[in-house]
């Protein structure tokens, strides 16, 4: 299960960079070629590069790839390194779901509810800020993973 959310997620951070990368290009293009620069690209990219950078760090977060500090579990047993691990993880579910799912969830709702939106796009700002508790959920999702297989986690 959690191959087939890494190579979703992956999948949609792709897409996600490559459209991105085209809507610069679009707004380069428009704006030094064809002198009218293009309403639109510059928000545009703004919001897919803030979804590429939370869901990244969820991404990164199931991938063992995030900010760590490594000078603690070397010089403990592999028993004693699986229990440090599994506590870490209950701190990062804790703080996933207190300030990601919960306080992101609280940005979502009152965005909807004051009726927000972005000035080019036209678009519900509340759909643009559903990414923090989105993340939130994939962040815990792989942190319950590594508590229910710490083996397979060790370094």
């Amino acid at each position: 299960m959690k191959t087939k959310m890494d190579k979703t997620l992956g999948g949609i951070l792709v897409l996600l960079m490559v459209l991105m990368v085209l809507s610069v290009l679009w707004q380069v293009f428009s704006r030094y070629l064809l002198d009218s620069a293009s309403s639109f690209t510059e928000e545009l990219s703004r919001y897919l590069f803030i979804w590429i950078g939370i869901l990244g760090a969820a991404y990164a977060s199931g991938q063992q790839t995030h900010l760590a500090i490594d000078i603690l579990p070397p010089k403990l047993s592999p028993v004693n390194r699986v229990r440090l691990r599994i506590g870490i993880n209950i701190l990062i579910i804790l703080f996933s779901l207190t300030v990601l799912v919960i306080g992101g969830g609280n940005l979502v709702y009152v965005n909807y509810l004051l009726g927000q939106y972005s000035a080019a796009l036209n678009l519900p700002l509340s759909f643009v800020y559903i990414v923090v508790p989105l993340s939130g959920i994939l962040v815990i999702y792989y942190k319950v993973n590594e508590i229910i297989y710490p083996k397979k986690y060790l370094v």
